[in-house]
């Protein structure tokens, strides 16, 4: 029998210590593929961090609290945090719906789904969700509300991933979207963008805010039921005029 040298047993010990660890699994079965819908006529912007700002920064102007009261998020609703990252929505979010509810904390990056379970270990209500960037993988009909926070312009497959969310909701169900108004190569998603987008996945817009302190706006949206979803054959792209408006930057 082959034996390994302590050293080498060393390293793989070491490397199996820092690998994330990959407990949370996807809670829904598979959708649309990716493949099936066309690509955004957009750049779409690199994930650089699991957060956009400092905590402390974004407690002082409530943040969560204005998203939660313009959404009507409450106890015992569940609601879906899609590209949780640092989980900064997710423990706030938690507290809010209590102990009845539910959060749903879905991300895509191993490292980051790996922080976040440790962040939320003690958090009963609280279930990470493994998802893929065209699919938040959730159980169908079950969610109240999702909000997707200054990640939207990080989508790779929006319309993908908008199809496959509305499956997820409960008639009715409630997306807020939270990000600035900025293209989208510099972090941010204009609103005329973002309505066309939505709109053509069959997405109705309910409220639009500028959120106090600077942290952008939020867009709410009703999802469409799932007969009403458009084919993803039928569905067409929207023009980025505020990109090409933009002046190159030197």
């Amino acid at each position: 029998m082959m034996r390994l040298v302590p050293f080498a047993v060393a390293l793989v010990a070491v490397a199996l210590f820092t690998l994330p660890a990959l407990a949370a699994e996807p809670l829904g079965p598979p959708g649309a593929p990716a493949a099936a819908f066309p690509k955004p006529d957009r750049p779409v912007a690199e994930i650089i961090a699991p957060l956009w700002a400092l905590e402390g920064q974004r407690d002082r102007v409530d943040e969560v609290g204005q998203v939660a009261r313009l959404m009507g998020i409450a106890p015992g609703q569940t609601v879906a945090d899609i590209g949780a990252g640092s989980g900064y929505y997710t423990v706030r979010l938690a507290e809010r719906v209590g102990p009845q509810g539910r959060i749903l904390a879905e991300d895509v990056t191993p490292s980051y789904l790996a922080d976040l379970e440790r962040r939320v270990a003690n958090l009963p209500n609280v279930t990470v969700v493994r998802g893929e960037p065209h699919d938040p993988r959730l159980p169908p009909a079950s969610v109240d509300a999702a909000v997707l926070v200054h990640m939207y312009h990080e989508i790779t497959q929006p319309f993908g991933l908008l199809h496959n969310l509305a499956a997820a909701m409960k008639p009715g169900g409630r997306v807020g979207i939270v990000d600035a108004d900025a293209i989208p190569s510099r972090h941010g998603t204009p609103p005329a963008l973002l309505r066309c987008e939505l709109a053509a996945m069959g997405y109705r817009e309910t409220g639009f805010s500028v959120l106090d302190g600077g942290v952008g706006y939020l867009a709410i949206f009703e999802a469409p039921a799932v007969a009403a979803r458009p084919e993803p054959a039928a569905i067409r792209t929207c023009p980025d005029t505020a990109t090409r408006a933009a002046p190159t930057r030197r």
